[in-house]
C-alpha cells in the first residue's frame, strides 16, 4: 500500500471531524465530509502543498455538507455521494460521481473504496484506505449513529456493523465522523470488545438498545 496522507480536524459546534486524505507523492488530496469551514480546509490542504481533487460524502446531513459548495467554488472537485443519497442533496452534475458499494477512487495513487451502510441515512457510506475506516455517523467510539432521524433505519444499521464493518480487519483503524469520545480514534478490535452496539449478539438486542427499552 502507497503512503497516505491524513488529516483530521475537528471543526463547527456539533464537533464534527472534517478529513483530508489523499496521495503524498502526487500531492493530491480528497476532503471527507466538508463541514464549517471552508477557509480551514483549504488552508490546512494548501498550507501542506496539497491540491484538492475529490470531496467524498459520508452522508447529506447539514453539518458534513455545508461548506460543500464553497470549496466547489475554489476547488471545483468531483463529489463522490452515494447513489441513494444523491436525491437528497444538490450538486452541479458535471461534479457528481455517484458511488455504489464497492467503488474503489484513486486520489493521486492512493485507493479509497466506498462502503455502502445504510442506517444513518439511506445511503450512508464509509471510506476505508488500506488499514484505515472513516466512517461518518454510522460508526463512532463506543457508539453508533442515530436511527431515529428521517431516513433512518435500525435494522439497515444492525446490518451495516455486523455484515459490512465488523468483517474488516481487527487492526483497522476507526476515524469517526465526530468528536464524541475521549480519544479521536480507535480500533475495530477494541470497538469489537468494548461497543455495546457491537455486542448485541442479535437483531432484536439491538434494537432494544438503539430504542432505548
Amino acid at each position: 500500500m502507497n503512503s497516505i496522507y491524513l488529516k483530521q480536524m475537528e471543526l463547527g459546534p456539533m464537533q464534527n471531524f472534517v478529513y483530508l486524505i489523499g496521495c503524498p507523492v502526487q500531492r493530491e488530496v480528497a476532503v471527507i465530509d466538508p463541514g464549517w469551514d471552508s477557509g480551514r480546509i483549504l488552508e490546512e490542504a494548501r498550507g501542506d502543498g496539497m491540491k484538492i481533487t475529490s470531496i467524498f460524502v459520508s452522508h447529506a446531513h447539514f453539518d458534513h455538507v455545508n461548506v460543500l459548495h464553497e470549496l466547489l467554488s475554489e476547488t471545483d472537485a468531483k463529489v463522490y455521494l452515494q447513489k441513494d443519497e444523491v436525491e437528497f442533496l444538490k450538486i452541479p452534475k458535471m461534479n457528481l460521481k455517484p458511488t455504489s458499494s464497492g467503488d474503489k477512487i484513486r486520489v493521486g495513487d492512493v485507493e479509497i473504496e466506498c462502503i455502502h451502510t445504510p442506517g444513518h441515512t439511506p445511503g450512508s457510506q464509509c471510506f476505508h484506505v488500506g488499514n484505515k475506516l472513516i466512517s461518518g455517523d454510522t460508526l463512532f467510539i463506543n457508539a453508533c449513529g442515530r436511527t431515529d432521524l428521517p431516513g433512518g433505519d435500525p435494522e439497515k444499521m444492525y446490518q451495516s456493523l455486523t455484515q459490512r464493518l465488523m468483517r474488516l480487519p481487527d487492526d483497522t483503524i476507526l476515524y469517526p465522523g465526530h468528536n464524541y469520545s475521549d480519544r479521536p480514534t480507535s480500533t475495530l478490535k477494541d470497538e469489537k470488545a468494548n461497543n455495546p452496539f457491537l455486542l448485541c449478539q442479535s437483531l432484536e438486542a439491538f434494537l432494544m438498545m438503539v430504542r432505548g427499552f
